[in-house]
């Protein structure tokens, strides 16, 4: 968690507009789909969420 808030800026934000705006681009846009996790060996969680559901078995198919 700590590595989280590295990138938030030490003096702040001018307001929270600003702060839900910048929070979310990371979260979306670099937390989850670049950034390596060592839990999902090294892909980002949108990979590793990718593949889980590409090698899922499907339990029921509606039709």
């Amino acid at each position: 968690m700590e590595r989280f808030f590295e990138w938030i800026p030490t003096k702040g934000y001018v307001n929270f507009t600003q702060a839900k705006q910048e929070i979310t681009n990371y979260i979306i846009g670099y937390y989850s789909q670049t950034r390596p996790h060592r839990y999902n060996a090294g892909l980002s969680p949108n990979e590793s969420e990718r593949r889980y559901w590409l090698n899922s078995k499907t339990v029921a198919n509606f039709t």
